[in-house]
């Protein structure tokens, strides 16, 4: 058993909850709670780290079998646990990779593209949404948020597991290899020119630009896409959250391929 906030790996374990850059040096992320480590696909997890009093819990053994695990006495893993309430078990998982080639799905491909958000609770909610409005993946650029640290992960719910992601350098560069895929891409802007419910969204391949939470998508990235899109408002708000606007678009886009362009709202 390990019983001192000292040892190695509970060292290496406090290092990939901090740092993104020992995320990205080992290829793992961290999880925590019987959920994530009940979800994580066959072979993703490295290794599994338990309170002592977890081994006391109905479901703790079938847990374990997961994966090598390691006994950790409790005050220890609450000295390294990310959580305000720990619920006794962790997991090193194996950070999953995808290309931007992959996520393309023909032409019904529905893609959310990111620039620039920095809430990881925000982020992880639209993967969440994503998944359940069926999307096929994000693209996320680089001075975005994390998308495995510690809040992103616990804000996905489990959907880091399923949706594919991304991280793009040159997020302009990724728009125009979309384009030339045959996709359509639609920037959320507060100056749209047309109404986001108003685009036909079944005819090609679809990718929705979401920006930064205050100040929105750069201009520049805004000139990259096919349409801008608005949400409209009543009364005296300004703009949506970054991850309701997302949401809005990507369930419009499920909507049309399920009912057809112009169907019943």
């Amino acid at each position: 058993m390990i019983a001192s906030s000292s040892n190695r790996q509970m060292k290496q374990i406090t290092a990939l909850l901090k740092k993104p850059k020992e995320r990205v040096r080992t290829g793992m992320f961290v999880v925590e709670g019987k959920k994530m480590v009940a979800e994580a696909p066959e072979g993703w997890i490295q290794k599994i780290y338990a309170a002592e009093s977890f081994l006391q819990e109905g479901g703790a053994k079938k847990l374990l079998e997961k994966a090598e695990f390691e006994i950790v006495a409790d005050h220890v893993f609450h000295a390294i646990s990310d959580t305000k309430t720990p619920q006794g078990i962790l997991a090193l998982v194996k950070m999953p990779e995808y290309g931007k080639e992959c996520l393309i799905r023909g032409k019904h491909t529905r893609l959310l593209l990111l620039e620039n958000i920095q809430d990881p609770g925000n982020l992880g909610t639209m993967l969440r949404t994503g998944e359940g409005a069926g999307i096929d993946g994000v693209i996320v650029n680089s001075t975005s948020a994390d998308l495995f640290a510690p809040k992103t992960i616990r804000s996905t719910m489990g959907s880091i597991y399923r949706m594919p992601c991304c991280v793009t350098d040159d997020l302009g560069e990724t728009i125009r290899y979309l384009k030339r895929e045959g996709i359509k891409v639609y920037a959320a802007a507060l100056k749209g020119s047309v109404l986001y419910d108003s685009c036909d969204y079944t005819k090609n391949g679809t990718a929705f630009l979401i920006g930064n939470e205050g100040s929105g998508l750069s201009e520049e990235i805004i000139a990259l896409a096919d349409r801008s899109v608005k949400i409209p408002m009543e009364g005296n708000v300004e703009s949506l959250n970054a991850a309701v606007s997302a949401a809005l678009l990507m369930y419009e886009a499920n909507r049309q391929l399920r009912r057809g362009f112009g169907g019943e709202k």
